[in-house]
């Protein structure tokens, strides 16, 4: 066979086919958790993975508000925002986070894992975070993925 008949085949968005995944969060270290769904978001596990395209499947992520940090950073991990006007920074602590919005915790760690422009923003909508055990989604027939064999 002649080197030259082999053809590099590029995904199209029209032949992507999704699966629905749910993740417990309990007891996983949120930077860990982040990176495996990321990947699946981007579709990196699958062989037709293409980097221009969103190749990737749907992620519900269960029991956000029981995700842990390593170390000390339940008190020293400040998260920002910024209003735009003098004297508008206000930061939070993740234990500030954690009671008020826990589904941000995990949300914002995956973003930062994700292209950045119109495809990460893309992927992330595939991203289903809720706080505790029951989600809306029972119809897509979500597979179960366990991360909880990483090294923690």
């Amino acid at each position: 066979m002649d080197i030259r008949s082999f053809k590099t085949v590029s995904t199209r968005p029209a032949d992507v086919r999704r699966a629905w995944y749910v993740v417990d969060a309990e007891q996983l270290v949120v930077g860990r958790l982040a990176s495996k769904v990321a990947a699946i978001l981007r579709g990196k596990h699958k062989p037709q993975y293409t980097p221009h395209v969103d190749t990737g499947d749907y992620v519900i992520v269960l029991n956000a508000r029981r995700a842990r940090f390593s170390g000390n950073k339940e008190n020293d991990k400040r998260y920002y925002r910024y209003s735009g006007y003098q004297g508008g920074l206000r930061s939070r602590t993740v234990r500030e986070m954690r009671s008020r919005r826990p589904e941000h915790l995990v949300r914002h760690a995956v973003r930062g894992m994700l292209p950045k422009g119109t495809l990460g923003r893309q992927m992330l909508k595939k991203l289903k975070v809720y706080a505790d055990s029951s989600h809306p989604h029972q119809a897509q027939q979500p597979q179960i993925l366990d991360l909880s064999n990483t090294n923690q």
